[in-house]
């Protein structure tokens, strides 16, 4: 069947099919799956990594979102009891439904640059039931996960991420990888849900709040980006100086600033 080989990369769904022998190998060695584990490969494509991770002996639940690529899929792994396939959007995707066990589940994908931030954050709304994610994207967005404070790259990406989960940046990967090459360096990322936060908020929400409104105006210092939340004098006692900007400051800082929020009555009212 030809057809298997022939689907082309559809623009419109982000696809850039990965090939490269070598980097496929060291994908599947830096997840490293094992017989019964339970994997969940999110856009598979045409396979390039699924038969790999099948061969661990691992169960492996998959989410594709174009319908063409199915029957592909169905005909390549769909005699391996292991193999269990999901049409549909991994954005409205119900993770509780694949009823995990806590911490259980291991996430990889090679993800659509136009959907990766939205799908992260999904994924770290049921981080309760992931015990890691392994993840292509773009090399810009990998950089910005894991950066530190104090550079352009630190902002609410690299603090919401890293509230939940360890990150690391594993290895790099040149556009020749993929079929279409695509405009832009690629990278792997492994985030590991924390078991016990090193920063607790006492309440997310608030967290999201004032960093989303500490980096909207992000060169702007924080007595001026988060007027509208914290007076100066609530920046202070949170132990924060209102003169630096959003960037300077790390995620422990920020959650002394959501902390101090919440002190404030009705802080649902304040914003949004």
């Amino acid at each position: 069947m030809t057809e298997n080989y022939q689907h082309r990369a559809r623009k419109r769904f982000g696809q850039n099919f990965l090939h490269d022998a070598g980097v496929i190998h060291r994908i599947l060695r830096g997840i490293h799956a094992r017989p019964g584990e339970r994997l969940l490969e999110i856009g598979p494509g045409q396979g390039a990594l699924t038969e790999g991770l099948l061969n661990s002996g691992a169960q492996l639940d998959v989410i594709e979102l174009d319908h063409d690529l199915v029957p592909i899929l169905r005909a390549k792994f769909g005699s391996n009891p292991a193999f269990n396939l999901h049409q549909g959007d991994a954005l409205k995707f119900d993770f509780n439904s694949l009823n995990p066990e806590p911490r259980s589940l291991r996430v990889v994908g090679n993800l659509p640059y136009n959907i990766s931030t939205p799908l992260i954050f999904h994924l770290l709304a049921n981080a309760g039931v992931i015990r890691d994610m392994h993840f292509m994207l773009q090399k810009e967005v990998v950089e910005r996960l894991a950066a530190t404070p104090g550079g352009g790259d630190w902002g609410r990406l690299s603090i919401m991420v890293q509230y939940h989960c360890r990150v690391e940046h594993l290895f790099n990967v040149g556009p020749g990888a993929f079929n279409p090459p695509p405009k832009v360096d690629s990278a792997i990322v492994r985030l590991t849900p924390h078991d016990v936060l090193p920063h607790p908020a006492k309440d997310h929400r608030l967290l999201e709040r004032v960093v989303r409104e500490a980096f909207n105006q992000r060169r702007k210092t924080l007595r001026n980006t988060l007027k509208a939340l914290l007076s100066t004098a609530e920046i202070e006692a949170a132990g924060v100086d209102g003169s630096l900007r959003p960037e300077q400051l790390d995620l422990a800082a920020f959650v002394r600033l959501a902390d101090q929020l919440s002190l404030q009555p009705s802080p649902q009212t304040s914003a949004d």
